[in-house]
């Protein structure tokens, strides 16, 4: 049986992951724990894996809110994956993003260097690589870079298509193409990599790409709305991608082509 430790209580991914683990109880016992309290009074001993899923996501980057990205998304984390290896924790997984690479438009392939333009990207990947650092033949570091997370409850851009399903008399019409995981997905693929340490950088997401014309769609199926699809507005659209970086997130085409596994960064490396 693998005894995995969730780091990062009451969070979208890690409630997720903790209820598919108790699904299997014969291979899998969890204990989730609160980043909240202080690193120093938590205990990892006993852990065969670590998942890190707590993080500072989906708020405004404000001057002001800066140097949390750097005290959570990478401080906490490193120090995280620090203690799990000095207490003999054999795996650590962390939970990083489509973000470090810094494109809201284009396709993303094995070459695509990292670049991220904004403090969670730059501070995942910051994270990323201290973390790698620490790989070695006793301790496993498992990356994940899923795209769009989606399912119920769901927070980010699917959140604001939900609120736009939810209100919208009709659905526009626009093609575009994005790469995007499912929350029950995205747990198995954490669920494999726990039962089969492997290390890496690892990239989840569903076989398919999907239109944000379908997402809403799907979304609003599931208020039991059905959305009449009309072409009218796609001039605007084509404009509002263009101009803005909200429009390019909402509408553009963004995917991960010919990319299931990277071995791990060089700490060091820039991006």
């Amino acid at each position: 049986m693998k005894r995995v430790l969730i780091l990062g209580a009451h969070s979208y991914i890690g409630t997720a992951l903790e209820e598919r683990l108790a699904a299997s109880p014969e291979r899998f016992s969890t204990r989730t724990l609160s980043l909240h309290e202080p690193l120093e009074t938590l205990d990892f001993h006993g852990a065969d894996a670590a998942v890190l899923v707590a993080a500072i996501v989906h708020r405004k980057e404000t001057k002001a809110l800066l140097p949390l990205y750097g005290a959570v998304n990478r401080d906490l984390a490193v120090a995280a994956a620090k203690k799990a290896k000095a207490e003999g924790v054999g795996q650590f997984v962390f939970l990083s993003t489509m973000s470090v690479y810094g494109m809201t438009t284009g396709v993303i392939t094995r070459e695509t260097v990292p670049q991220p333009n904004t403090a969670y990207g730059r501070t995942k990947l910051e994270a990323e690589r201290a973390i790698a650092a620490l790989s070695d033949e006793r301790f496993t570091v498992t990356i994940l870079r899923p795209p769009m997370v989606i399912g119920k409850g769901a927070k980010g851009n699917y959140a604001r298509l939900e609120r736009l399903a939810k209100k919208l008399p009709f659905c526009p019409d626009f093609e575009n193409r994005r790469s995007f995981v499912r929350i029950d997905t995205l747990c198995e693929a954490l669920e494999e990599r726990i039962a089969e340490p492997r290390a890496g950088i690892f990239f989840p997401q569903e076989p398919e790409t999907i239109a944000t014309r379908d997402l809403i769609d799907e979304t609003a199926a599931a208020e039991g709305r059905t959305l009449k699809h009309t072409k009218w507005f796609n001039p605007a659209i084509r404009l509002f991608r263009a101009l803005t970086t909200t429009g390019k997130k909402a509408f553009g085409d963004l995917e991960y082509r010919d990319l299931t596994a990277l071995p791990l960064p060089a700490e060091k490396e820039e991006p």
